[in-house]
């Protein structure tokens, strides 16, 4: 299944871009799915009973609880200990990061029936998207700390651990659990990462604030936009002085943004979108359903070995629009916590890195380069060589 994800600035919009590329895949004979974080879509933005193309709006509610009854169910025994009483299904709200929890729930889903051979995602605006993108390799690090999988030295010690500690030790069926939990988001994680991304933003001086902020995003968690989809693109011969002047400016702004990526224009149409023929005139990309079609590459982060120069390691992390006032970075254990602006993230070191220390970094031309050396403590033959 070709997954394709599009998301953009607030206002950009990318649920009418959505819903084009849906309807252009539909009609070009892939079975489709349209998933909508939103809710349901516009009065009148599709049409209903398009041969091949279905829409699903995202449920986080229901999702929401459904996990926590089958957990209250799992835990019975123990709340019964206790003396709690279960909550009942219409009295659970939903808590903060339901939605997002949520739509990752349905990717997956989407992706396990076999049903559908383009899975289209209209994605929050690119903030949240961006978290959400995140989120599941942020879930299994916190899954590894708090329930670590090399348990299984520990489980003869448990009850006397529980007797000395005072407090229970968790149960098998917690480290099951958690183990089929990091299953789940590991497959959500490599989804995500085969999976085209589409940037939709309309030209001008916010949006391309908004656009820069997103591309930094993108990179720092692996993700490289296939394109930008300029949208509410004015022609630029028309007589009108005042469109005259706003089609300059757009030219202007989609200029600058050809440099960073390709862009491909969604013209105007002079009213709100409605229906297959104005959805079919915005003349969206299409998607290449073929199975064995080549998947959209992420951003590489090379490793270059200057050893025989200045004995050092390079690690090349591409920043695009990264600022070095924004920018800090903490080497801990096997990761490298970087912060850009208001984005963090924990980067898996290569295995050629996780023996050596950080001497330095430095950024230049979009690109963090962060220099290592072989630790003499965990490499003394090298040491003693050089």
């Amino acid at each position: 299944m070709r997954t394709v994800l599009i998301t953009g600035p607030g206002g950009s919009g990318r649920t009418t871009v959505a819903a084009a590329t849906a309807l252009r895949a539909a009609r070009e004979g892939a079975r489709t799915l349209l998933l909508t974080c939103d809710g349901a879509l516009p009065s009148g933005l599709l049409p209903d009973g398009v041969p091949g193309l279905a829409v699903r709006p995202s449920d986080p509610d229901g999702g929401f609880r459904d996990a926590l009854g089958a957990l209250q169910e799992r835990a019975g025994s123990a709340l019964d200990l206790l003396g709690a009483r279960p909550l009942e299904r219409d009295e659970l709200p939903p808590l903060p990061g339901a939605r997002e929890l949520g739509l990752l729930r349905d990717l997956r889903a989407a992706a396990l029936s076999g049903a559908h051979d383009v899975l289209v995602a209209d994605l929050p605006a690119a903030p949240e998207a961006l978290a959400l993108l995140a989120l599941p390799g942020v879930l299994r690090r916190y899954l590894r700390r708090l329930l670590p999988p090399e348990r299984q030295a520990a489980r003869a010690l448990r009850p006397l651990l529980g007797r000395l500690a005072g407090v229970p030790v968790p149960a098998d069926w917690l480290y099951a659990s958690a183990a089929r939990r990091d299953g789940e988001l590991a497959e959500v994680e490599a989804l995500l990462g085969r999976a085209s991304v589409r940037l939709t933003a309309e030209p001008g001086p916010t949006a391309a604030d908004g656009v820069r902020t997103a591309l930094l995003g993108l990179a720092l968690h692996g993700h490289r936009p296939e394109v930008l989809l300029a949208t509410r693109v004015v022609p630029d011969s028309s007589p009108d002085t005042w469109l005259a002047v706003l089609a300059a400016q757009q030219a202007k702004v989609l200029h600058e943004w050809a440099a960073a990526l390709p862009v491909h224009a969604v013209p105007h149409l002079g009213r709100d979108p409605r229906g297959a023929d104005d959805l079919a005139a915005l003349g969206v990309p299409g998607v290449d359903a073929d199975p064995g079609a080549e998947v959209p590459a992420g951003i590489e982060r090379p490793v270059e070995d200057r050893t025989a120069e200045d004995g050092t390691l390079v690690w090349r992390i591409p920043l695009p629009g990264a600022v070095r006032e924004e920018l800090d970075l903490v080497r801990r254990g096997d990761e490298l916590l970087l912060t850009v602006g208001r984005f963090r993230h924990a980067l898996a070191l290569p295995p050629a890195l996780r023996r050596c220390a950080v001497t330095g970094a430095a950024l230049r031309e979009g690109a963090l380069a962060v220099r290592f050396v072989p630790d003499p403590s965990v490499w003394p033959r090298a040491s003693r060589e050089r």
